[in-house]
């Protein structure tokens, strides 16, 4: 009830002044890799609209929605979906193993034991207990006291451009850097795993809201090309505005 009444209270606010504002909640890893494209496209079809992305953990999004804190959530989404939840699946992706071009396993099949005694350098979402890059740590059982977790996974890609340990990377955010020989992809049964990001909102949300517009528009193949190569867009050009908030 709090969060219906905030919420009623902001849209009384930005109906006098001309605005509406969408709040996205997302999980690190679309955040950082597609959601830049996507919003950009979104945005800028509505000059009235403006966006708040709330970076947060994908076990967060029911209750973010049902509390109406959020009203959409983007990312890796469990089976399990509340039934005042909607669900639409819609982009696939891979997470692959990458290293640099002049490390010691770029250039020979490896095993999981070899991969196990180096240096892992990770994104935020390795953080996580949900979603495809835990999955394939556990999965290769990669020690703890193995693991670097940097605030993004640009500033891992770039440590593991210098040689300094191994990578999970999404496949087509590396692609660039695997044709032009910077990073090498690792080749193995168990070194690379398919996921999909899948967007939840409120059953009952009106067909012609902000949510239920960006809802649609996810499935879009403008959407799906805007998400592949606009990961590198900074959300200080997005127009209209992108308030960006990190959720713990």
């Amino acid at each position: 009830m709090l969060g219906l009444q905030d919420r009623t209270i902001l849209e009384v606010s930005q109906a006098g002044g001309g605005r509406r504002l969408l709040r996205v909640a997302a999980s690190s890893l679309f955040a950082e890799h597609a959601a830049p494209g996507l919003i950009e496209l979104f945005t800028g079809r509505a000059d009235d609209l403006d966006v708040e992305l709330s970076v947060r953990s994908p076990r967060q999004f029911s209750m973010a929605l049902l509390t109406r804190s959020a009203d959409v959530a983007i990312g890796e989404v469990s089976s399990d979906v509340d039934p005042l939840l909607v669900c639409t699946s819609f982009l696939k992706y891979q997470i692959v193993v990458v290293v640099g071009s002049a490390h010691p396993l770029a250039r020979s099949r490896v095993t999981l034991d070899q991969l196990r005694g180096h240096t892992w350098l990770l994104g935020p979402s390795a953080a996580s207990d949900v979603g495809v890059v835990p999955q394939m740590l556990r999965r290769i059982r990669v020690p703890e006291d193995h693991q670097r977790i940097f605030q993004s996974d640009a500033a891992a890609l770039e440590e593991t451009k210098r040689n300094l340990g191994v990578s999970l990377a999404v496949s087509f955010v590396v692609a660039q850097d695997v044709a032009k020989g910077r990073l090498v992809r690792l080749a193995g049964d168990a070194l690379q795993t398919d996921g999909v990001w899948s967007a939840l909102a409120l059953r009952e949300r009106h067909p012609t809201s902000a949510a239920a517009e960006l809802t649609r528009f996810v499935v879009t193949p403008r959407a799906t090309q805007a998400m592949l190569r606009g990961s590198g867009v900074n959300v200080s050009h997005f127009k209209p505005s992108v308030h960006v908030t990190l959720w713990s």
